[in-house]
């Protein structure tokens, strides 16, 4: 699964890496990224801009905003099946964008882990996303990050992982492909592209959104 994230890029970087205009004024970076918050994605609905989604997937037809605390993660093995996330996966996916994830390894105490290209780059995970319309009125678009089977890396640390794209898929998986296409791309990513370190339990509470949560606590993973 992948139930935090960080995304620090400033402004400039984000339109050099993924090409999309920065409102600066709604734009924050995220250190810890935690359901329900606001957090940077590209959405078919509006590819040449960032936005900010509520993490956590509001289905149109549900009478709960409190659904999306349940809808967080999205298994791409059955995302045909689910009602919840069909009809996102046929006409609203986004890119979710990230510096790194992280995971839990279980243990006598459970230890984060951090998850972060070897080269250190920014990258999207494959998103889900829908449209709720609260009582009053107000439009929520909010998201789920589908996941995938742990790679051999992540399998020393849990048996599910995010939908990490590639640079060159990334386009494709918000332009208007056929969904075989979209299936291929619902897999593991290299693990040797991956490293993994230990860091501070400060993670494991959202309240913690500071620089010190990124810093390796131990060695990375063999």
């Amino acid at each position: 699964m992948c139930g935090r994230y960080s995304f620090i890029l400033e402004d400039e970087m984000i339109k050099e890496r993924f090409g999309v205009t920065v409102r600066s004024a709604i734009y924050k970076a995220r250190y810890n990224c935690a359901p329900t918050q606001k957090l940077a994605v590209i959405s078919n609905e509006n590819p040449g801009e960032l936005s900010l989604f509520r993490w956590g997937l509001i289905p149109f037809w549900e009478k709960d905003i409190s659904i999306g605390n349940k809808l967080i993660n999205a298994k791409s093995e059955t995302i045909l099946e689910k009602p919840s996330f069909k009809n996102s996966f046929k006409s609203k996916r986004c890119l979710v964008l990230s510096d790194g994830f992280f995971e839990w390894k279980k243990g006598i105490v459970k230890t984060p882990f951090r998850i972060i290209r070897r080269d250190r780059s920014a990258f999207a995970m494959a998103g889900i996303w829908d449209k709720w319309t609260n009582p009053e009125g107000e439009e929520i678009r909010s998201f789920a990050i589908l996941t995938t089977i742990s790679n051999s890396l992540m399998q020393k640390i849990h048996d599910r992982m995010p939908v990490i794209l590639d640079r060159e898929t990334e386009k494709k998986w918000i332009e208007n492909s056929p969904h075989e296409a979209l299936i291929e791309l619902m897999k593991p990513c290299a693990a040797s592209s991956l490293l993994a370190y230990p860091v501070s339990t400060l993670v494991n509470s959202p309240r913690y959104d500071s620089p010190e949560i990124l810093e390796p606590v131990g060695d990375p993973l063999d």
